[in-house]
């Protein structure tokens, strides 16, 4: 089973080239959404506070294993 921070990485990777494309080829105005998923990703660096990793979790993708 995948770990909670690969999809957040998989799901913000998709949500970033969706938006572009459809920046590009329907109306430059998807960009908006492009700023709001890296707004989104810089502000949980500094809060540790994301609504996809709670999404993810209920989802049933597993947190990641302490390293010891």
């Amino acid at each position: 089973m995948m770990t909670i921070n690969a999809g957040l990485r998989i799901v913000a990777g998709f949500f970033v080239m969706l938006s572009v494309a459809l920046g590009y080829f329907v109306n430059p105005a998807w960009f908006l959404f492009t700023a709001f998923v890296g707004l989104n990703l810089f502000q949980s660096g500094f809060t540790g506070w994301c609504p996809m990793v709670w999404f993810l979790g209920k989802l049933g993708f597993k947190k990641e294993c302490p390293v010891s």
